[in-house]
């Protein structure tokens, strides 16, 4: 395990942290739950089936003493729940409604979330990304000064690290979502020890070409600017004048940064799934991720190719996160 998730597992280890994983009948989760609790790191709460759940886990020879397993179709407080669910959805769901809405394992773990009886939940090992955002927006909801949520991902080959947003959610982010994103990557990158400096990328540096493609990052730089004042961050940038020092000497030599950054926001969806897509097959670099960002409280979404070791990984983030 890198020195990334080493010092994430001292971190939270201990501090009884408990993550809701819905998917409670995947080997992955099942596998990377009976690890969490045997290490002490961190309680997992399995949703779906007891017995059915019990029944794997004993297959898989996977320990499941320290975990909590919930079955929506039998939890004691789910009156409460549906209670909570009605008041939080504001007239858009009936109690019936929600009732068999909170069936949905989904649904349930983000309300247990919610409801204070876990700290933050992963899902996606079978679910789409929709499946896992669409209850968190609509119940947990996007923090204060923040409108949408959005995913990144901590870029990781040996000592180096760096953060790249938004490579999951934001299709076409306009320049006030691009500022929205740079400050919310920043305070996620200091969760991982890293000190920010945002650099926001398009396929022109300082002003080099002009279209209402590199004009949006040019006003998500001001903005973003005016939202943090301290926050070390410029563009907008190709990527070499962020990354290679002889190349900002050249293309921007009056920026702050100077081929030093580590926070990197693309422009749109598909250029930041393009490169971090890039960086881990032909950089190999570790991709960890999505992370969601800008929520009230953490629920991070899997690949549904994703390994044991993916769901480990996560769940250390995801308490991380809770713990920030």
């Amino acid at each position: 395990m890198s020195d990334l998730f080493s010092g994430l597992k001292t971190r939270v280890s201990g501090q009884n942290v408990k993550i809701v994983f819905p998917e409670g009948l995947d080997e992955r989760i099942l596998r990377a739950a009976g690890r969490l609790a045997e290490d002490g790191v961190l309680t997992p709460i399995l949703i779906g089936n007891i017995e059915q759940i019990q029944q794997k886990a004993r297959e898989l020879g996977v320990s499941l003493e320290a975990a909590e397993i919930y079955d929506p179709a039998n939890f004691a407080m789910m009156d409460e729940l549906v209670a909570a669910f009605v008041e939080r959805r504001k007239g858009k769901a009936t109690e019936e409604q929600a009732r068999k809405m909170l069936l949905d394992e989904n649904y349930f773990g983000t309300m247990l979330v919610y409801a204070n009886r876990a700290d933050g939940l992963v899902s996606g090992a079978i679910h789409s990304t929709a499946d896992t955002v669409r209850p968190a927006l609509q119940i947990i909801k996007t923090k204060e000064g923040v409108s949408k949520t959005s995913g990144v991902f901590i870029m990781v080959r040996g000592d180096e690290k760096y953060v790249f947003a938004d490579c999951a959610i934001n299709i076409s982010p306009d320049s006030n979502d691009l500022a929205e994103i740079a400050i919310e990557s920043a305070r996620t990158a200091r969760m991982f020890d890293i000190e920010p400096r945002v650099a926001m990328l398009s396929f022109s540096t300082k002003g080099s070409a002009a279209s209402p493609e590199t004009d949006k990052v040019s006003t998500a730089v001001a903005e973003a600017k005016l939202r943090d004042p301290l926050l070390v961050l410029d563009g907008e940038f190709q990527f070499d004048a962020a990354f290679v020092p002889s190349v900002a000497q050249k293309k921007a030599p009056d920026s702050p940064i100077q081929g030093d950054a580590n926070v990197f926001v693309f422009p749109s969806l598909e250029a930041g799934n393009i490169g971090y897509k890039i960086a881990q097959r032909l950089g190999n670099f570790e991709a960890v991720g999505p992370i969601l960002q800008g929520l009230n409280r953490p629920v991070n979404d899997l690949s549904r190719g994703c390994s044991e070791e993916d769901v480990y990984k996560l769940a250390l983030i995801t308490a991380a996160q809770a713990l920030h």
